[in-house]
């Protein structure tokens, strides 16, 4: 460990370990009726323990593209960091610590893990790093990341921090409404994409994993702006409710169908898609309410598409839909996305179209390290491919099922 003060020569393993208990339990003794400005200089407190210096904590920005530093008292600002290309961007996109060696020491990246979502990144420099900091560090990282994430909850800060361009009201709106844009088991992977991050409207998901069976779903609210966000906000609410009374997924249609119907009229409209995945048998079931029909992606290519019988969008009042099923293979991923993705033209003036898309899932899929990687750089190049113009909401949602172990 760093400090002289904790350990001499040739004492053991257990004095380190009482070392980290007294080390993380300061942080969570005080930590958990602090102030959320107060959380990073508390923390920069504790790394001064480990003889750390100049620590940051970063937090991504809504597009990804940024992790933007965090202020307080202790704490070394800086200029944010682009996540392509620089050291704090690696840790966070590879999920792992990064060492950099520098003149005056080693400067450690640890990326902020809630449940296998990125919710940014520490840094602290130490003279010199060995197996007992890694330990400490890998834990305290943790710790943090689920305090961001608990204090998120009650404070605008880290939300300003994060919003690097100004957002719509229906973005703030769909924002508030979404889960996590990543979730990791041993079992199922998934990640999410929003784009254009700062002005979505219509577009929306959800999840759930309860017990064995992870629950998705995607909607698309017809039209643009307060509107398209009020009816996706109506539709996922339908969709929570009807999905907690563990009915079966034509029964949660129905559910989402009335919800549209009653409280907007029969002009509007919603196309969605429902699924299941049971994450010990690799079963996925679905329903296709007029979206665009699945890819399976295997071998780290594009298969095929999981093409079904499909309903009427929610709100047009279809008939009880059919529901169609596959069995994964460990390893396979599901990629789910809107028409927005595919309805736009690319540089040249041509629409994008499905055939583009599957041809940039198989370029980066080889690649990519995990399935966050690939959402977030599969919507990046698909944004350039559009020459940055986005004039519907384009999303997209990977589920990886990693096999029953």
């Amino acid at each position: 460990m760093t400090g002289g003060e904790r350990h001499g020569p040739g004492e053991d393993t257990d004095r380190s370990e009482r070392f980290g208990e007294e080390f993380l339990g300061a942080l969570l003794d005080q930590g958990h009726e602090l102030p959320p400005y107060r959380l990073g200089p508390l923390v920069a407190r504790q790394l001064g323990r480990l003889d750390g210096r100049e620590t940051s904590v970063f937090l991504q920005d809504y597009g990804q593209v940024w992790l933007v530093p965090l202020p307080g008292d202790g704490l070394t600002a800086g200029e944010p960091q682009p996540i392509d290309g620089s050291d704090a961007g690696r840790a966070f996109e590879e999920a792992c610590p990064v060492e950099v060696a520098q003149d005056d020491g080693v400067r450690v990246y640890l990326p902020l893990l809630d449940g296998g979502d990125q919710v940014g990144v520490m840094a602290v420099t130490l003279d010199r790093v060995d197996d007992d900091d890694r330990r400490l560090l890998r834990r305290l990282a943790s710790l943090v990341a689920d305090m961001l994430v608990t204090k998120h909850g009650y404070t605008d800060l880290f939300f300003r921090l994060r919003r690097r361009e100004p957002m719509s009201l229906a973005a703030e709106i769909q924002w508030s409404l979404l889960p996590p844009l990543a979730m990791f088991t041993p079992r199922v992977e998934l990640a999410g994409m929003l784009e254009p991050a700062y002005d979505v409207a219509g577009d929306s998901f959800d999840y759930a994993l309860n017990g064995d069976v992870l629950h998705v779903a995607m909607v698309d609210a017809m039209g643009h702006g307060l509107d398209a966000a009020t009816m996706a906000t109506v539709v996922i609410g339908a969709y929570r409710h009807a999905r907690r009374i563990s009915v079966g997924l034509s029964e949660i249609y129905a559910f989402m169908d009335r919800a549209v119907a009653v409280q907007f009229g029969p002009d509007h409209f919603v196309t969605a898609q429902m699924m299941r995945l049971d994450t010990v048998t690799g079963r996925l079931q679905w329903v296709n309410a007029g979206h665009p029909a699945p890819l399976l992606i295997r071998g780290h290519r594009v298969v095929r598409r999981l093409h079904g019988p499909t309903t009427l969008p929610v709100g047009f009042g279809g008939r009880e839909p059919r529901i169609s099923e596959v069995a994964l293979a460990p390893g396979d991923r599901v990629m789910c996305f809107t028409d927005g993705l595919i309805e736009e033209r690319d540089v040249g003036g041509e629409q994008f179209g499905e055939e583009q898309l599957i041809t940039s899932v198989n370029r980066l899929e080889p690649t990519a390290r995990g399935i966050r990687t690939v959402a977030r750089s599969l919507s990046h190049t698909l944004q350039r491919a559009r020459g940055g113009i986005t004039t519907d909401d384009a999303t997209l949602l990977l589920i990886e099922w990693r096999g029953p172990g």
